[in-house]
């Protein structure tokens, strides 16, 4: 079983920037942030794919380093609307849905970051 533990800011204020990392005892394919339900960025090992929700390009940068096996989440100018529980997941989604949740199997316990303005 692939067990994934994220951590990072907690909290910080509208403008500035914020970094949320995960660790993975092992990698899929994919992996994936989820900001409550929704996917806002992934990036596929197969193929090199990243791809992000349109809420939230330009803003949130994804990177994996498959060396430390840890996937991490930048995100710049952070506004009050970013607020909410970020999760790591990890799968093999269909390649039409990378930000669908339903083909990730495996999650992290989830983080909550609050950005005040």
């Amino acid at each position: 079983r692939v067990q994934l533990v994220e951590c990072g800011i907690a909290s910080a204020q509208a403008g500035e920037s914020a970094r949320l990392s995960c660790a993975a005892s092992r990698y899929m394919n994919c992996m994936a942030w989820f900001k409550d339900s929704e996917g806002v960025a992934v990036h596929c090992n197969r193929g090199s794919v990243t791809e992000y929700a349109d809420s939230v390009e330009g803003r949130f940068t994804i990177s994996r380093d498959i060396a430390r096996d840890t996937l991490s989440l930048e995100i710049n100018n952070v506004r009050p609307e970013d607020s909410g529980t970020y999760y790591c997941a990890s799968g093999d989604p269909r390649p039409h849905a990378r930000l669908d949740r339903i083909d990730y199997s495996e999650w992290g316990q989830g983080i909550q970051f609050t950005v005040s303005s």
